[in-house]
């Protein structure tokens, strides 16, 4: 078990060098701010559970059980003594019971309470915990869109069938507001939202002839 770990793990919790109340989580529940507390301490014992001398976690587990109660009892505005006894709970582990601290959200109807849990693990040593490591799975990035509509050399305002170019405008709102007197080359990028369009020589000659002046354009 890595000293530097456990030495790095605990200022979080700490305020002069003591346990202390997490001050950021006092406008939340008191189920959420267990929560938070479980959530990040079985993310840190669970990952060195394997190790052999993992009893030294028992620092960390204190500094963090200790900070929880004096959040909890901020919150109440109560002492860490009484929040310990009212937050206490037994519960049963394939080590035996252990003792945790657990909050319980009732919720409407026939459903079942939320139960949240801080500890409960206990520090020994797991031989028989697997490790699986996944491969990392490669990620695919499609193709532009423009590199799959240029070879089609198919004109998308007038459909016909031939050499393109492609006309580009530098923003979508550069193009003419839409009404009567909007060119339909316009009105077709502002329908699809693309700055692009793919028209042959014919239609490209009179879109530059007939652009609104915001425009900016360019072939390819």
């Amino acid at each position: 078990m890595p000293i530097p770990v456990i030495k790095a793990k605990c200022p979080p919790y700490l305020a002069r060098g003591k346990p202390a109340a997490q001050t950021a989580l006092h406008n939340r529940s008191y189920y959420d701010i267990v929560a938070a507390y479980g959530a990040q301490y079985r993310g840190i014992f669970q990952y060195y559970l394997l190790a052999g001398d993992v009893h030294r976690m028992d620092r960390l587990r204190w500094v963090m059980a200790t900070s929880l109660l004096k959040t909890l009892a901020a919150k109440h505005r109560s002492s860490a003594a009484k929040t310990a006894t009212r937050y206490k709970a037994v519960i049963e582990t394939p080590h035996g019971p252990r003792t945790c601290l657990e909050a319980v959200r009732i919720r409407d109807g026939n459903q079942k309470p939320l139960v949240e849990r801080f500890g409960g693990i206990p520090l020994k040593r797991q031989k028989t915990a697997i490790l699986t490591d996944r491969a990392p799975g490669r990620e695919t990035h499609p193709r532009k869109e423009i590199i799959t509509r240029l070879p089609r050399n198919t004109c998308e305002l007038c459909q016909h069938s031939g050499q393109v170019q492609a006309h580009h405008v530098a923003r979508l709102a550069d193009l003419a507001h839409p009404g009567h007197g909007q060119p339909a080359w316009a009105r077709l990028m502002a329908k699809r939202r693309r700055k692009s369009l793919m028209v042959c020589p014919h239609c490209h000659d009179q879109i530059h002839a007939e652009r609104p002046p915001a425009a900016s354009t360019a072939t390819a």
